[in-house]
């Protein structure tokens, strides 16, 4: 069945063949900027070498990028914007982890100790890299029916998020709607996962120093027993929370570290836990400070320990707009048929791509990134995370055919 006959039966209107594949040549070139990337991740504030060389392709290409404030990451526009119709923004986060390489027999295995490209950033970088190139070449012979903006954000691994100064330098002027991809390891490659509403979790960051009277092990009673109490805390304040939040919420504090003491014998003074602090509900996670500090204190002080907390806040959860989520369900079946869209669930992972949808509607899809067959399970923030690399392609050609799908619509409802 031809894929008109399928829109037809589908009910909705048989759009016009999109151009905007993506040429041989440049996707031989994007795999290659992909790996350079891959081999020289820099950190969150730190990406001047990824910065100056997403730069010279876009210049090379006839565009003026122009460098965030922060001193890394840079927007650059293809077309003009004529001040009415509000331009369709393309976002990719350009940072890295602090986490050593741990692939074996791969040329491009990163080069700097301790830091990797585990969550698929660098995808992300090279997606909309190509896209403005694709989109550069439709503007140049008068096929781009709409301006468009692509935004490379520094620091999405830092909390708060780099978003933040993004949005503060005015990458959002001009701008109507946003869209992002993300690297999904449990999506085959050639497929996109998408999700009308909340896609991913709020998150935070939780530090608490508890404090109080220390001693001999042989006389606690005589002491803040610190290293009960850090333990008490540990498990029940999340304990305490799932009786005082709705489950539906999924408020979730998990830890990540505790430390307390020097000797087998001596009860320490102070003790310390980290962790992070998850949540499905935007309406509870602007309650969770309040109930988390309450919870704390609570506990600590059934063991008389003195509580310093800060709660540290991150990012709310990503809520896709109906609308663009649609575009960019359109988008990827007008390049690969219905069948390479599945719906996928809300994750609890923490994306700064949030904060612009507190300002313009928007929407990310989950970019397949796993090889059909493949039977290794991998996952994002791993030594060992790898790509198929035709995803780029799949990314490109989904960002292009949803850049003029847009235009197209604006232009027909005037």
């Amino acid at each position: 069945m031809s894929r008109e006959s399928q829109t037809v039966l589908s009910g909705k209107p048989v759009e016009p063949a999109l151009p905007g594949k993506l040429p041989e040549n440049l996707r031989a070139e994007l795999i290659a900027f992909r790996r350079d990337l891959h081999m020289h991740p820099e950190l969150g504030h730190q990406e001047f070498r990824t910065t100056a060389a997403i730069k010279a392709r876009l210049e090379k290409a006839g565009l003026r990028p122009r460098v965030l404030e922060t001193g890394t990451g840079l927007i650059c526009d293809i077309g003009s914007w004529d001040g009415q119709r509000p331009m369709l923004g393309f976002r990719a986060d350009i940072d890295a982890l602090p986490i050593p390489d741990a692939k074996v027999g791969v040329p491009y295995r990163s080069t700097v100790p301790d830091r990797a490209h585990a969550c698929g950033h660098d995808v992300h970088t090279t997606v909309v890299l190509g896209t403005g190139l694709v989109l550069a070449a439709l503007h140049r012979q008068g096929l781009l029916p709409r301006p468009v903006r692509l935004l490379f954000q520094p620091a999405e691994e830092v909390l708060p998020g780099g978003a933040s100064d993004a949005i503060e330098s005015g990458v959002l002027d001009g701008v109507g709607q946003m869209i992002a991809v993300h690297c999904d390891p449990r999506v085959d490659a050639g497929r996109i996962g998408l999700r009308p509403g909340p896609i991913t979790s709020a998150c935070d960051r939780l530090e608490i120093t508890l404090e109080g009277a220390g001693g001999h092990t042989a006389r606690p009673h005589l002491t803040t027993d610190m290293v009960t109490a850090a333990a008490r805390v540990a498990v029940d304040v999340p304990a305490l929370l799932a009786r005082r939040v709705d489950t539906r919420a999924g408020l979730a504090v998990t830890w990540g570290k505790i430390a307390s003491g020097h000797a087998c014998n001596v009860i320490p003074m102070t003790a310390e836990l980290s962790g992070t602090v998850r949540c499905l509900d935007l309406n509870a996670w602007h309650e969770a400070p309040d109930l988390i500090h309450a919870a704390i204190d609570e506990v600590a002080g059934m063991h008389r320990a003195k509580t310093e907390i800060n709660y540290v806040r991150g990012v709310p959860p990503v809520v896709n707009d109906p609308v663009v989520t649609e575009l960019l369900r359109d988008a990827m079946a007008a390049r690969c048929g219905a069948h390479s869209v599945e719906d996928t669930e809300q994750s609890l992972g923490g994306e700064d791509f949030s904060w612009y949808l507190e300002h313009v509607p928007g929407a990310m899809a989950r970019l397949g990134v796993r090889t059909p067959g493949d039977p290794v399970k991998r996952d994002l923030h791993r030594g060992d995370f790898d790509v198929d690399e035709s995803a780029i392609t799949t990314g490109v050609e989904l960002f292009t055919a949803a850049a003029l799908l847009d235009g197209r619509r604006a232009r027909a409802n005037g």
